[in-house]
């Protein structure tokens, strides 16, 4: 697999270019803020209203799975904090459909976007400020007319439009030199004009309903692929362990008798499908004897398991085991994840922690621009 490079991220980002969608058109400057009464985090509704006493309201449009809106959480979070004490008012609302997300999509993400994956962020990265969910509530999402994560949209004392564009100008926190979200801000408590109402967005896009007609086309193809399975030997096992390949490597050894590794085997595949366009790759290994071939290849076939997927293949299971970590002797499942040149970033006997597992990956898996892996290791 090719690592990530800046010209991948942007194709996936959205530009100044594409801030004129015709079926979801961006709010335009003066319009009154449109009703929304959406679930938080928080297990409370939250109403346009409920914001009435504020001078100011800010909407950011923002989400889980993007990673340059991840780049701004803590921005978000410490905006919330300096201008709360000033009576301003700042929203978050998650406007993706997460039906509409395809599984590849999530490749800079520990989850996706729906309201509990929400509360899972949140606790990870400890933010207060509200943020709302209007995944299941579109018409929220097409009234503002959000073109990517994040979306700033700022509302003065009788709620009129006066900003709308990006929270400054570059996810790279050390490379920002306009804080256009603040600066209009700061214009409208000040009682003077905004500098710049409008500025061009980047970020993921909105992941609208109608694309929920990709995700669903992605899943056929993955359901359509071929799986394949192989006998391994000591030799291959060692080779496997060394893991010279340069990528991030996930392996999972698992029995079809092992009621705990039949239970977590999809969210390892999912977690595979995950990364997969990255430097990253899934091995899974069944300890089954080799004669037992034809039922373990059933069951990968029934989860759609495109990993590359091996057998044990001799009955000399401690020879085996002790060939790829002379330490393991115990039981199944047992789940590896190798960095580059062997070393060992995540392991355990027994179920894995998923989060855990993903957020040690995406802190390891080469990337471009630092931050992006510096992320899943601040809190």
């Amino acid at each position: 697999m090719m690592r990530r490079t800046l010209t991948s991220l942007l194709l996936l980002l959205t530009s100044a270019s594409l801030q004129a969608q015709p079926a979801h058109p961006i709010l335009t400057l003066g319009s009154p803020a449109p009703d929304f009464a959406l679930p938080g985090v928080d297990g409370k509704v939250h109403k346009l209203s409920d914001y009435a006493a504020s001078p100011i309201l800010v909407v950011i449009f923002t989400c889980n799975h993007c990673p340059v809106a991840q780049m701004y959480e803590q921005r978000i979070e410490q905006f919330y904090e300096n201008y709360g004490k000033k009576g301003v008012a700042v929203v978050a609302i998650q406007g993706n459909d997460p039906k509409a997300i395809r599984i590849d999509e999530l490749d800079s993400s520990d989850v996706s976007d729906t309201l509990d994956d929400m509360k899972i962020r949140v606790g990870y990265k400890h933010l207060h400020y509200p943020y709302l969910y209007a995944g299941d509530t579109p018409l929220v999402t097409s009234a503002y007319g959000p073109q990517a994560t994040p979306h700033v949209f700022i509302f003065d004392k009788t709620r009129h439009l006066r900003y709308q564009g990006h929270f400054d100008n570059s996810y790279r926190i050390e490379m920002v030199k306009t804080h256009d979200a603040q600066n209009t801000v700061d214009a409208l408590l000040a009682g003077k004009d905004v500098p710049v109402t409008h500025t061009g967005v980047f970020g993921c896009s909105t992941k609208w309903p109608e694309k929920s007609l990709q995700r669903q086309d992605a899943e056929r193809k993955i359901e359509a692929a071929p799986v394949s399975l192989e006998k391994v030997d000591a030799a291959g096992l060692r080779k496997l362990r060394a893991n010279r390949g340069g990528q991030v490597i996930l392996i999972d050894f698992w029995a079809t008798w092992c009621g705990s590794c039949l239970a977590e085997f999809a969210d390892l595949q999912d977690t595979y499908r995950m990364y997969s366009g990255r430097d990253f790759n899934t091995v899974t290994v069944s300890v089954n004897m080799p004669d037992e071939e034809p039922s373990v290849l059933r069951f990968l076939q029934k989860k759609h398991a495109t990993s590359r997927n091996l057998l044990f293949a001799s009955d000399e299971t401690e020879k085996l085991q002790s060939a790829f970590d002379p330490a393991w002797q115990s039981a199944v499942p047992y789940t590896v994840v190798l960095g580059p040149d062997g070393k060992v970033i995540y392991k355990t006997v027994g179920s894995a922690d998923l989060l855990e597992m993903r957020r040690k990956i995406l802190a390891t898996m080469p990337s471009d621009y630092a931050g992006f892996n510096k992320y899943w290791t601040d809190n």
